[in-house]
């Protein structure tokens, strides 16, 4: 029993060595801080950037991601079925409309066209016996149309087999280049059967959308750059459409602009990163977004007026991504402060920095 009462009143002693420490401790920590908390109290000026207010043109934008397109694309095919018996174009080639890609096999038609025109020699010369007989009252006026009809039925029957013929050839609808040939020579091809791509890349139409809230701002004409990766420099293009109504998912407008990519540096299918000019202002005041303090529904700023810091109340105009407008509340020639916005308060001492 003594034993453990002897346990007891080691550890209390114990406890009570390492409480008198760390309350020596604290003490001695609290006088070492005073001072500096004490200076902390007495301060110094506030170290801040400024920038000179002038006038300068701010210019609105939106910025949005966007895709190249092709002005004209399509899937070529026959408009008929046979076995491909020719391919006249380089894959990757540009070509020229109406030119001959590819064809079919004709044989039969070719020679029903021949024993077609075959007839018309005789037709027509019926037509002339015909024409001589009526002079001479020797037949019927009925007899001469009859064999007119007859000439007539075999040119159109003529003219049809050529439309046939002409669906055997594929020909380029427009001016463009042409993709991979997905068909060889010796294929039976039908209306279904894919040849090869043809692509317009010049002009290239510029694909994106805006929002909703922007739909009205955006219209035929407005300019617009846009960016491609691997280019250093921005590429103009100019609005030529938009979509009649604004999407009701995704509640933004398509809006096509036209780029006349002359020399064919840029391809369909890459995505640009567009900036659309909405407004530009010539002119006018305007400083940084982080200058500006709202203040019970106010906006205001402080300036740097003999070495201390004076706060101005200012209208907002314009907002950018970086700079607001200011529609009265400062002069041209006034020193902003630009940073420590928080710290700032009336005749507070601020030195200069940048």
């Amino acid at each position: 029993m003594k034993k453990k009462g002897f346990i007891w009143a080691a550890i209390l002693a114990v406890a009570v060595g390492l409480a008198g420490y760390v309350y020596q401790n604290q003490g001695e920590a609290e006088k070492s801080d005073a001072p500096s908390r004490g200076k902390e109290r007495a301060g110094g000026p506030l170290h801040i950037n400024a920038e000179v207010v002038k006038r300068q043109t701010l210019t609105d934008e939106i910025r949005v991601t966007g895709l190249l397109i092709p002005d004209e694309e399509v899937n070529l095919s026959f408009e008929t079925s046979g076995k491909v018996v020719e391919i006249c174009f380089q894959e990757g080639a540009r070509v020229k409309r109406g030119q001959l890609l590819a064809k079919v096999n004709d044989a039969q038609l070719q020679a029903q066209l021949r024993k077609l025109q075959a007839q018309v020699p005789l037709a027509e010369d019926r037509v002339y016996r015909q024409t001589a007989l009526l002079q001479r009252d020797a037949v019927s006026k009925e007899a001469l149309e009859q064999v007119k009809t007859e000439l007539e039925a075999l040119k159109a029957d003529i003219d049809m087999v050529k439309a046939q013929i002409a669906f055997t050839e594929l020909r380029a609808p427009f001016d463009g280049v042409i993709g991979l040939r997905q068909v060889s020579v010796g294929t039976y091809a039908s209306p279904t059967t894919v040849v090869s791509k043809l692509t317009k890349v010049t002009p290239l139409k510029v694909e994106f959308s805006v929002p909703e809230r922007y739909s009205s701002e955006v219209k035929k004409g407005s300019p617009l750059e846009f960016t491609v990766d691997g280019f250093l420099s921005p590429f103009r293009a100019t609005v030529y459409a938009c979509e009649s109504a604004v999407d009701k998912v995704t509640h933004s407008l398509t809006v096509r602009a036209r780029y006349a990519n002359a020399s064919g540096e840029l391809v369909p299918g890459r995505y640009a990163s567009i900036t659309l000019t909405k407004q530009t202002i010539a002119g006018t005041l305007a400083v940084p977004s982080e200058a500006i303090i709202p203040e019970m529904g106010k906006d205001k700023v402080f300036l740097y007026r003999g070495g201390k810091a004076q706060p101005a109340e200012i209208k907002a105009g314009l907002r950018t991504e970086s700079r607001v407008q200011v529609l009265s509340g400062l002069s041209e020639g006034d020193t902003l402060i630009t940073s420590g916005t928080l710290q700032l308060r009336t005749d507070l001492d601020v030195v200069i920095d940048n």
